[in-house]
C-alpha cells in the first residue's frame, strides 16, 4: 500500500458504541491496533508548536474619546438677531475669520449718534478753552474778579470731561458695531453650533465651540490597581475598534491624585504625539498603556496552559483558599507527552511569559492536551482541532479517500519525520488562509510524486 493511501479518521463515537461488544470483537480490535498503540495504551492526536522567544509587555487597556486639548467657546459680545451664519460643523476656520453676523442697524445708529456727540463736545471744549484763556489774561492784569476766573476754569474742565466721555462713547459704539461680526478667536475646527439664522444671540450664550487642532488627548478612568501601575511618561498605543493596528501614539501626561469617591476610578490623561487620519475629536479609541516591557522572553499561548486548582481550608479564619498551579505538556520525540510545571510572568492578550519550566527549543502541545497524563502516548498532527481526547487511526484504500478532509492531517502523515517538523515550523506564523494554501501545495507535490512513481 502506498503512503498516500493512509488517512486519519476520528472514530471516538464508534469506539463508544462498541463498548458492549464480545470478547472476540475486542480481541480483533486489539490485533488491529495493538502493534500501533502498544499493549492497548491509547494514543492522543495533538498539535504542537515551538516555544516562542520574543518581546512581551504588561499593558493596561481602557477606552476613551479623543478630545482637543483646548476647546474654545465663541460667545457673542452684543445681543440681537442673527442674520447670517457662514460656517458649519466640521469646518476648519482661521483666527479672525468671520463666523456669523448679527443685525447691526441699531449699533450703526448708536455709532452715528456717538460721533455727533463727540463733535458737539469738541466744539464746546474749543469755546470754553478760549474763554478760560481770556480770563487768564485778564486775571494777570487784575481786570477780572476771582469768581469769574473760577467759573471759566470750571466750565473749561467740564468741557474737557465731556469731550473725553464722548470719545469713550464713540469707541464703545464702534466696538459694538464691530462685534456684530462674530469672529473666531483661534484656528481650529467647528465642533458645535448652537444657533441658526434668525435666532436671537445673547451675551454669555455660546454660538460655536472650536477645537484647537494643535493637539489631541484622551481621558481614561481606571480601577485602583491599574491606576496605581500607570506612571506619567509611559507610552500608549491608541487603536480604533475596526483597526487592529495602532492608529495613534501618545504618552501619559497627567494623572489624578486621588480616586473618584463615587465611581472608585482614577483619571489618566494621554496626550497624543502622533495621530493618523482617522483620529478626530469624539472618536472612541482603545488606549493600550505599556507598563513593563521585556525584549527576549519565553512565551506560550494561553491555550497551552493546564491549570490545577487546590482548595485549602484555613482553620483559623474558617475560609477556603484556592491555590493555583500551571503546567504545559511538551512533545518528546513526537510520541510522548511530558508534563512541565511552569511559573507564569507577564500576560499580554493571549500570550503569557514563562519564567521557569521551559526551554526555547521545546515543542509544546497546544491542541489535544486535555486529559493527557505525564508519559501519555501522542501522535502529532498539524492543522486539526480535535474535539475528543482519544483518536485512533485505521487504513482505507486510496480510492475511498474523501475529497475534502481536515486540512493538513493526511498531507503531513505522508511526509518523513524531518519533513513534518520542517512543515510545522513553517506553518507556525501563517494565517489560516496561508496554511491551507501551503498544504494544498504539499498535496499537489505528493500527487505529482505518486504519479511519477506509478
Amino acid at each position: 500500500m502506498k503512503k498516500n493511501g493512509v488517512i486519519v479518521l476520528i472514530i471516538s463515537s464508534l469506539l463508544v458504541g462498541c463498548g458492549g461488544s464480545s470478547n472476540s470483537d475486542q480481541s480483533s480490535a486489539s490485533q488491529r491496533f495493538g502493534d500501533r498503540f502498544g499493549s492497548g495504551q491509547r494514543t492522543t492526536s495533538v498539535e504542537t508548536q515551538s516555544v516562542n522567544v520574543g518581546p512581551i509587555a504588561e499593558q493596561v487597556r481602557s477606552f476613551g474619546n479623543i478630545k482637543a486639548q483646548n476647546v474654545v467657546s465663541v460667545n457673542p459680545q452684543v445681543s440681537n438677531r442673527i442674520t447670517d451664519i457662514y460656517v458649519d460643523l466640521g469646518d476648519t476656520v482661521s483666527q479672525g475669520q468671520v463666523l456669523a453676523k448679527i443685525y447691526d442697524a441699531t449699533y450703526r445708529d448708536q455709532m452715528s449718534q456717538a460721533r455727533s456727540q463727540l463733535q458737539q463736545a469738541k466744539v464746546a471744549l474749543q469755546r470754553d478753552s478760549s474763554q478760560f484763556a481770556r480770563q487768564q489774561q485778564l486775571m494777570e492784569k487784575d481786570l477780572t474778579s476771582q469768581s469769574e476766573y473760577d467759573a471759566a476754569q470750571a466750565t473749561y474742565q467740564n468741557s474737557q470731561a465731556q469731550y473725553q466721555s464722548a470719545i469713550a462713547s464713540l469707541t464703545q459704539a464702534r466696538e459694538n458695531f464691530e462685534n456684530t461680526r462674530v469672529k473666531s478667536p483661534v484656528e481650529g475646527v467647528i465642533v458645535s453650533r448652537a444657533l441658526e439664522e434668525g435666532d436671537i444671540a445673547t451675551t454669555g450664550t455660546p454660538i460655536f465651540e472650536i477645537a484647537n487642532t494643535t493637539g489631541y488627548e484622551t481621558r481614561v478612568y481606571l480601577p485602583v490597581e491599574d491606576w496605581r501601575a500607570v506612571k506619567i511618561g509611559q507610552e500608549a498605543d491608541l487603536r480604533l475598534s475596526n483597526q487592529p493596528e495602532s492608529s495613534a501614539k501618545g504618552v501619559v501626561s497627567r494623572k489624578s491624585p486621588q480616586l473618584d469617591p463615587t465611581t472608585g476610578l482614577g483619571e489618566v490623561v494621554v496626550t497624543l504625539s502622533q495621530a493618523g487620519a482617522y483620529i478626530q475629536p469624539g472618536v472612541l479609541v482603545e488606549n493600550v498603556i505599556s507598563i513593563t516591557t521585556k525584549d527576549r522572553v519565553v512565551t506560550v499561548p494561553r491555550s497551552a496552559l493546564v491549570e490545577k486548582v487546590e482548595t485549602v481550608v484555613n482553620p483559623e479564619s474558617n475560609t477556603i483558599d484556592l491555590i493555583r498551579s500551571y503546567s504545559v505538556f511538551v512533545s518528546q520525540g513526537d510520541s510522548i507527552a511530558k508534563r512541565r510545571e511552569v511559573e507564569l510572568g507577564i500576560e499580554q492578550g493571549d500570550k503569557i511569559e514563562i519564567l521557569s519550566g521551559l526551554r526555547p527549543n521545546d515543542n509544546i502541545i497546544v491542541i489535544g492536551h486535555q486529559g493527557l497524563e505525564d508519559g501519555s502516548r501522542i501522535s502529532v498532527a498539524s492543522g486539526q482541532l480535535f474535539k475528543a481526547p482519544v483518536q485512533q487511526q485505521i487504513e482505507r484504500p486510496a480510492s475511498n479517500r474523501p475529497q475534502q478532509g481536515a486540512a493538513g492531517g493526511n498531507t503531513l502523515q505522508n511526509l518523513s519525520d524531518e519533513e513534518r517538523r520542517e512543515a510545522r515550523q513553517k506553518m507556525q506564523g501563517m494565517t489560516p488562509e496561508e496554511r491551507r494554501a501551503y498544504l494544498r501545495q504539499l498535496r499537489n507535490k505528493q500527487s505529482a510524486d505518486s504519479t511519477s512513481n506509478d
